[in-house]
């Protein structure tokens, strides 16, 4: 007597149907979504490819909203996915973010900042920071506005400084952000950086070119984007900021444009956006999931 049951010929059918059913989609496809979590390359750190940033014209735009409806808008992120919130030293925000964060479980989302390498003791400028931001420790803490050439080397007291505070767990992953291509140009083969902030639109809109200023170079598109993808392979996450070209992108299809371009052609890790109402957030977590589709 055959060793195939009834029940194992059932299976099988089941099987084969539901296959047919699927025709060609593959069967490990996964569909991403800009709440997702990713993993920013060596640094190990997963966030979700979106962030909150903080940091609109300094971040007047969002203390313009006072704590109350600025600490209602991250809850809003927060509930819909958002687990990854950014701000800087030089910003006017930290203080309100840290307020809106405080009763969140720390362990459920990932804080960024941004250090001014300028005189202090870098230690103590890292505690008065976490006392700002009512925070324990910083999942990222960036060398901020770094746009000189000789940038590495003048910021390296901030380096080790931020690599004793790794030491110590006040900081779990180190990165810079910069601004013109003299300085980008000093992230492809640097051993120190974990995390590039890297700014990135279709058009060039406040981009890099030949210096830090915030102009427009839409020539300098093509360069910013090899040295994303140069990065990328020597293990650095990137972070990619300017997707509304500083605001100035008031045509929905422009910061469509920018979110597709981002993923689609220079294959950066995550974004982040400021964020002013509710619309905005919804409309970004689209635009993202859109582009990823």
């Amino acid at each position: 007597m055959s060793q195939f049951s009834r029940r194992d010929f059932l299976k099988t059918s089941l099987a084969a149907g539901t296959l047919a059913s699927l025709g060609t989609f593959p069967l490990n496809a996964t569909r991403r979504t800009a709440t997702d979590v990713v993993t920013l390359g060596k640094s190990g750190i997963q966030v979700t490819r979106l962030a909150f940033g903080t940091g609109s014209n300094n971040g007047h735009v969002q203390a313009s909203l006072g704590q109350q409806e600025f600490t209602r808008l991250v809850h809003y992120a927060y509930d819909h996915g958002i687990r990854f919130f950014e701000t800087a030293e030089a910003y006017v925000t930290p203080a309100m973010l840290g307020e809106a964060l405080k009763n969140l479980p720390r362990d459920s989302y990932h804080l960024m900042t941004k250090v001014t390498t300028n005189q202090g003791d870098p230690q103590e400028r890292f505690d008065e920071m976490r006392r700002t931001s009512q925070t324990e420790y910083f999942d990222v803490m960036l060398l901020h506005w770094q746009h000189t050439p000789d940038w590495v080397s003048e910021s390296a007291r901030w380096q080790d400084g931020i690599l004793e505070a790794q030491s110590k767990k006040i900081v779990r992953a180190r990165g810079a952000s910069v601004h013109g291509l003299p300085a980008l140009r000093q992230m492809p083969g640097n051993k120190w950086l974990e995390i590039a902030m890297i700014r990135m639109n279709h058009n060039g809109t406040r981009m890099d070119g030949p210096t830090w200023e915030d102009n427009n170079n839409p020539s300098s598109v093509g360069e910013v984007v090899e040295h994303v993808k140069q990065v990328h392979k020597e293990g650095m996450g990137v972070i990619s900021m300017k997707l509304v070209g500083n605001g100035t992108f008031t045509r929905h299809e422009d910061r469509q444009a920018a979110m597709r371009f981002a993923f689609q052609n220079a294959g950066v890790d995550c974004v982040t956006v400021g964020f002013k109402n509710t619309q905005e957030i919804d409309e970004a977590i689209s635009n993202l999931n859109l582009a990823l589709a």
